[in-house]
């Protein structure tokens, strides 16, 4: 043999052992619950459905080696366990099984000798950094003006408005719509002529076609808000049923609405939802059950889980819009007194603190809806005037720093009750 061997280790028979990048691996991933390993070989064990039970070899040389890891980044969730099989592991005996719960964890034991047995070599977790692009598109869809309707307007990744759109769908208002999956939406519950409050929902793809209605999950209500959170689901809360309610629904990566969940916190509606942090979301402001006007907060983390009241800052309102901006951070705007709409504005921060008030740009108004757009920018549209007596079409930027432009006139049917999401990652 010629050439020169590096890091690699001898047996006590004489025979070599592999290196980490010479392991025979094996080409089946491991989904069972349990596996019999051999020495010399590395397995990519998937734990997505089940823990998994890891046994080593019966008998071992010095220099045996093998590499398990974790395939699907799910151990953290479902641990394997390792039984030496009569062997030491780390000097302890063989009366206990060892086991693995990290995310993205890698292990590379190694056999030493009777006295300490199988030894990790390298007992890592690979850390999975990475975002999703960030979403580039904007829809505003559905509302109410002289009747309910299902219009679309779609918005470029430049803040530019399209004109109308037949929509698919029920016509009605009062419903929210919400990023999810990353690069796809949807619009759910709200009120429509006739029927009352609804549960239905409707999926909109990367493309920015809206689908047709899917049968309502979770309990009928309008008045809503929404956000996403986590990485691509999505979460509508709170919304009047008769009295005001405070129960959620989460959404899952597919646009999957869940059944109820319990009400967490003041129970209002005509509020506002808005992601921040990049994984977490926060309802503010509304209409509580006496019909009065409330400043309160809800943060919701990263598992979906809605939190208690937080004290109200800035000005008492409903009816107002919310959205993302800058990538990790959001803002409310507008709304109603009760008495006075207003044009006020409160930026949130990456921690989910709501800032104080901040007298808004362009005019004030009440019952319209905002995204995100263009990755880190906003844009608010359509609503009512601020003598509480035209809907309108007029639409206000934002930029990535939180500042919003004066009045540009909007594009489409003038409308108040209206829903908007983002998607799309092409811009």
């Amino acid at each position: 043999m010629s050439g020169t061997i590096v890091n690699n280790v001898a047996r006590a028979s004489g025979t070599i052992a592999a290196t980490p990048g010479g392991l025979d691996w094996s080409a089946a991933v491991v989904t069972a619950s349990t596996v019999t390993v051999e020495a010399g070989r590395g397995y990519f064990i998937n734990t997505t459905s089940n823990a998994c039970t890891i046994t080593l070899p019966a008998s071992a040389e010095i220099g045996d080696q093998i590499v398990i890891a974790d395939y699907a980044r799910t151990w953290s969730t479902n641990k394997v366990f390792l039984d030496s099989n009569g062997l030491k592991f780390q000097g302890s005996a063989d009366t206990y099984e060892v086991d693995y719960s990290t995310v993205g964890q890698s292990l590379n034991i190694v056999f030493s000798d009777s006295t300490k047995g199988w030894l990790p070599v390298s007992d890592d977790a690979v850390a999975f950094e990475h975002g999703s692009p960030p979403t580039q598109r904007g829809l505003f869809a559905f509302g109410q003006g002289s009747d309910y309707v299902n219009t679309r307007n779609l918005v470029n990744s430049s803040g530019v408005i399209a004109s109308d759109a037949n929509g698919a769908g029920t016509a009605r208002s009062n419903l929210a719509g919400t990023t999810y999956g990353g690069d796809k939406g949807i619009f759910a519950f709200g009120n429509a002529a006739g029927s009352g409050y609804d549960g239905m929902s409707n999926l909109v793809n990367n493309s920015g076609v809206v689908a047709s209605d899917v049968s309502a999950v979770g309990t009928a209500r309008q008045g809503i808000g929404a956000a996403q959170y986590g990485v691509g689901k999505a979460i509508f809360a709170f919304g009047f049923i008769g009295p005001t309610t405070g129960i959620s629904n989460l959404v899952t990566t597919a646009g999957v609405v869940g059944s109820d969940v319990s009400a967490v916190g003041t129970a209002r509606n005509y509020l506002a939802g808005v992601n921040y942090g990049g994984d977490k979301a926060i309802f503010g402001f509304g209409r509580i059950q006496n019909g009065n006007a409330t400043g309160i907060t809800n943060l919701v983390n990263n598992s979906g889980v809605v939190q208690s009241d937080t004290s109200a800052v800035g000005t008492a309102r409903k009816q107002l819009a919310g959205a993302s901006y800058g990538g990790d951070k959001g803002l409310f705007v507008g709304g109603t007194t009760g008495s006075t709409i207003v044009s006020l504005k409160n930026l949130i921060n990456n921690s989910g603190t709501v800032l104080a008030d901040v007298a808004g740009v362009g005019s004030a108004t009440a019952s319209y809806a905002g995204t995100m757009y263009g990755g880190d920018k906003a844009v608010f549209a359509y609503g009512i005037s601020s003598d509480g007596e035209d809907d309108i079409n007029k639409k206000n930027l934002v930029n990535n720093a939180g500042v919003m432009a004066t009045d540009v006139t909007g594009v489409g049917t003038a409308r108040q009750w209206a829903a908007a999401l983002g998607y799309s990652f092409s811009a």
